[in-house]
């Protein structure tokens, strides 16, 4: 859907998505905010809360077992917040950007620009000291995207997602590409090895920040953050299936939303052909700056949103008409979580979930970022500009 989401937009009246799964039926909502009130539209019978603001720049969600929720951030501190959520204590200071987290058993992970990083940790433990800190594998680093994101699979493995440097950056996740420069896609550890080792499971994604799986095909769907030297339209931001070899082209082809074609502005040979590459199986607007995806499970926000995914659309900076950022702010694309609505494991289309977060001059009170369903089924959402701080969308008790 394509329906801005200013303030003078929202009706009182629902508004409906047509397609083939449930369609969705909105309503607008007043939410109080520290500096005044905003309306956002929101599915009918759910309401939208801001937990808290004690958090400097919160980027991804993790949930543990015992309920704890787990934010990383561009501060450099790893958050802990235990439930009701309304207070974010510092779990560790890292330094650097600690872009989230990872649990197994007695361990937590922690994804920094150039390290996978590990400590020891119990459930309900509320500090680490700095000194439990220890590399568990080097990742590649060097400019541009910073971001890293790690997250166990249901195969018990561990998976990071990394971005190339920038546009047309020559990085690949690849044998035949220096260790710095194999980036953009997703790594799975090899932890057989006297080492851990990273090995390639799907490629060129200029910037794949958020990923997750299919809670019944098991299969891996991430974002992805297209270039900005091709205009405002061009390409879409990709939401893509991911299995083991996953080629999606980036940065030697582009996907325009009809063909795929090859982007001249990197003069070295294509490590694979194009017709190896993998189209998206959902597409947002380009300049959206799509962030985590989370899938809901079935004790999750509501029944009919069952195995769809969600995904926080950040909005970049670019404006009309060039893409860059001279243009005027009003017309950026606006902060969102959108909804890739799922049918027998197959993606069916995108509609909105949550709208309102950008006023009508381009300003915006919040950018949603981080995304994940928590154990008593609500969605909890971060936003690491405007307001920086935590979200829960849920259900309506009667």
């Amino acid at each position: 859907m394509k329906r801005r989401s200013l303030l003078v937009l929202f009706s009182l009246l629902p508004v409906f998505c047509q397609a083939g799964t449930a369609t969705i039926d909105y309503q607008s909502q007043m939410l109080a905010l520290p500096d005044g009130e905003v309306s956002v539209s929101l599915p009918a019978g759910m309401t939208l809360e801001l937990l808290t603001t004690e958090m400097s720049r919160p980027r991804l969600l993790t949930f543990a077992e015992n309920g704890d929720l787990f934010a990383g951030s561009r501060s450099g501190n790893v958050y802990r917040l235990a439930p009701p959520y309304n207070h974010a204590e510092v779990l560790i200071n890292t330094g650097g950007y600690p872009h989230n987290v990872a649990l197994r058993e007695n361990e937590i992970l922690i994804a920094r620009t150039g390290g996978l990083y590990r400590a020891p940790y119990r459930l309900g433990q509320n500090k680490i000291k700095k000194n439990q800190l220890s590399l568990l594998a080097r990742l590649p680093s060097g400019g541009g995207h910073s971001s890293r994101t790690v997250a166990i699979g249901p195969d018990e493995r561990v998976y990071i997602s990394l971005g190339i440097a920038g546009n047309c950056s020559d990085q690949y996740i690849g044998g035949s590409y220096h260790f710095s420069q194999r980036r953009g896609g997703v790594m799975v550890l090899d932890e057989k090895t006297s080492q851990p080792q990273w090995r390639a499971f799907a490629t060129g994604l200029r910037n794949p920040v958020g990923f997750d799986w299919h809670p019944d095909t098991g299969v891996m769907y991430a974002s992805n953050n297209g270039p900005d030297h091709l205009g405002f339209d061009v390409p879409p931001e990709y939401f893509s299936r991911l299995k083991q070899g996953t080629f999606m082209g980036m940065p030697w082809y582009q996907y325009d939303g009809k063909a795929l074609r090859r982007d001249e502005c990197i003069t070295r040979s294509p490590p694979r052909l194009s017709t190896e590459v993998s189209l998206p199986v959902a597409t947002f607007p380009a300049r959206n700056a799509p962030m985590a995806v989370h899938f809901v499970p079935a004790s999750g926000l509501d029944a009919r949103f069952t195995g769809d995914a969600v995904v926080a659309l950040k909005g970049s900076w670019g404006t009309l008409p060039s893409g860059n950022a001279s243009g005027d702010p009003a017309s950026r694309r606006h902060p969102k979580l959108v909804i890739v609505r799922f049918k027998e494991g197959e993606a069916q289309r995108v509609d909105d979930l949550v709208t309102g977060f950008q006023f009508k001059d381009g300003s915006r009170w919040a950018r949603p970022v981080g995304a994940a369903v928590g154990p008593d089924g609500a969605l909890y959402f971060t936003s690491d500009s405007g307001i920086n701080g935590l979200f829960r969308l849920k259900k309506v008790t009667k």
